[in-house]
């Protein structure tokens, strides 16, 4: 997924709950591979990292996009569009089995990881007042995800399509007139894997209904099942814009 770098220039929105009943977040920035994890089918495929064994095309740009409808001072319903998609190249140092295919070690070979996720949020305020927002509630994820290979024009490709409940959470603290701290997030864990999307924010709150921020976020997970076993980890400086209507 290329985004030219003005992209980078945008800023992310975020603002402490007014009167408005939606508000629209874009959010933007760089994203970086940090783990890369595979091995499909989890018995009889060959692990490997796409990270490590691999060079990862990174940093990239990114985007995601919230609307969310402030159903009342104590109820909000948000939607979210999460893609991500990162390209890896190099070559192995062994052979490699993949989804039933080998690859040659030492032969160039090119990666590709990617996790869309679709998200429906449900999230109650405990508090809500001029200084602290705090609330938690549910979140129902379809990711759809894919690994792929490509070797000697032969690409061989893993896909998983899937639902994931999460629980969510969203903190803001305006500690001055124009400035708060700012962070929400959706995680869950079970015995076959993990799934941590989190952010943390410094705002700036232009009007009422504006605020840019720059900060940081991870997205953290994978699975281990009878299948397929993979874990990554990705990490983000963000910017971007929130418009409260």
């Amino acid at each position: 997924m290329k985004i030219p770098a003005l992209t980078l220039l945008l800023l992310s929105v975020a603002v402490i709950p007014s009167r408005a009943e939606f508000s629209f977040d874009f959010e933007s920035g760089a994203v970086w591979t940090s783990q890369a994890d595979v091995r499909i089918p989890n018995e009889g495929g060959t692990f490997f990292s796409l990270a490590d064994d691999l060079n990862a095309d990174d940093p990239r740009a990114f985007f995601r996009g919230r609307l969310t409808w402030h159903i009342s001072p104590k109820h909000d319903l948000s939607v979210l569009f999460a893609p991500l998609e990162m390209d890896f190249s190099g070559s192995f140092d062994r052979p490699v089995m993949f989804n039933g295919s080998d690859f040659a070690a030492d032969t160039p070979t090119s990666g590709l990881f990617r996790f869309d996720s679709y998200r429906l949020t449900y999230r109650y305020n405990f508090i809500r007042n001029e200084k602290v927002t705090f609330g938690m509630g549910v979140t129902a994820k379809i990711r759809d995800a894919e690994v792929s290979l490509t070797q000697n024009g032969r690409t061989v490709t893993d896909e998983n399509t899937g639902f994931v409940p999460l629980i969510n959470y969203q903190f803001a603290w305006r500690f001055a007139r124009h400035f708060s701290l700012y962070s929400e997030g959706d995680a869950l864990g079970a015995p076959q894997g993990y799934a941590v999307d989190v952010a943390a924010a410094l705002q700036w709150h232009v009007t009422d209904n504006l605020a840019l921020r720059l900060g940081y976020r991870i997205l953290d997970g994978g699975a281990d099942s009878d299948s397929v076993y993979t874990f990554n980890q990705f990490q983000y400086a963000t910017i971007g814009a929130t418009i409260r209507f």
